[in-house]
């Protein structure tokens, strides 16, 4: 029997959910459709790590064709984090990598985890795993792209009005984990989207309270969580280029009477942030609302009453 592409701790957080993917699609290398995706993006999402190990959730851009796929297990990519990004410089040999490629036009996903094994200008991901997610929870958007971005960057510690206005409104963000050490080849660094309806990540002083809807059951994220709790979470606003990136602690609450709280909801996690870094128009990407995922529709926000759930 092939191994499993799941590490322990994954396996632990899909028995503690009730069960796990009846099969997977990761592999080793990148099929493909999945090449043709990501050299057609002029953007991409990432997590990498700095030196005390914190993982850091950034987006890398260029034109299409920047993400150049060498052939199915090695990835290069012509960029690097720009000035003002927490991620500047933690691109070297040996680093893990997560990729997450988005097409929000069509609500295309792909996935791909590896190490660092050259860095010039540009630097080149050797492939450990690949695969592709669901369209559920992304919301549609026509993307476009400006000539101005800045490097400003506030560093804070604490969320200030500007940023908890961001995260209240948001209804995508994207979260970067990784595993804990001795995890072999299938641990690593993990970059996964979350989406819900505006107000779905709930803002109490420092901690954000996020509800996990039912997905592929691979449990990539929350497996990485159970092993290493540190976390990042980039949220960005499609209208202006600003993007917040976060990193903070991670608590998982398995309860039913959590999951309660807000109606889809299969369970829930708190992130207690310990610093984040706010960049006014740091990116090119811009984007206007198409629609709603129809499986986004069907769930709820948190209410103003602790403990109180709806969907209007």
């Amino acid at each position: 029997m092939d191994p499993s592409p799941f590490h322990a701790d994954e396996l632990t957080a899909q028995v503690l959910a009730g069960g796990g993917p009846r099969g997977s699609a990761i592999r080793g290398f990148m099929p493909e459709q999945h090449r043709a995706f990501f050299a057609a993006l002029p953007y991409l999402f990432m997590a990498t790590s700095d030196a005390d190990g914190w993982p850091i959730a950034t987006v890398l851009e260029g034109d299409p064709g920047f993400a150049e796929p060498v052939d199915p297990e090695t990835l290069r990519i012509h960029t690097q984090p720009v000035a003002g990004d927490p991620a500047a410089g933690t691109v070297v040999v040996g680093q893990e990598i997560g990729i997450l490629g988005i097409d929000f036009g069509t609500r295309r996903r792909n996935r791909v985890n590896g190490v660092v094994s050259h860095v010039s200008t540009a630097f080149t991901l050797s492939v450990k795993q690949s695969f592709g997610n669901c369209p559920q929870y992304i919301q549609r958007r026509t993307i476009r792209r400006v000539e101005t971005v800045s490097n400003k960057s506030q560093q804070l510690n604490a969320l200030d009005a500007r940023a908890r206005a961001l995260v209240e409104r948001a209804d995508t963000f994207v979260v970067a984990s990784r595993s804990r050490t001795a995890m072999g080849a299938t641990g690593g660094a993990d970059i996964s989207h979350r989406g819900g309806r505006p107000g779905f990540v709930r803002v109490d002083g420092d901690t954000l309270s996020i509800p996990d809807f039912r997905g592929n059951r691979y449990f990539n994220t929350l497996g990485n969580f159970l092993g290493e709790p540190r976390a990042s979470l980039l949220f960005l606003d499609f209208e202006t280029g600003d993007l917040l990136q976060l990193q903070g602690l991670v608590r998982i609450d398995w309860s039913r009477s959590a999951a309660e709280h807000v109606e889809g909801a299969e369970r829930l996690w708190h992130f207690q942030i310990t610093r984040g870094w706010y960049r006014p128009q740091a990116v090119a990407l811009r984007g206007s609302l198409i629609d709603y995922s129809p499986v986004t529709l069907v769930t709820g926000v948190w209410a103003r009453g602790v403990g109180a759930h709806q969907r209007s």
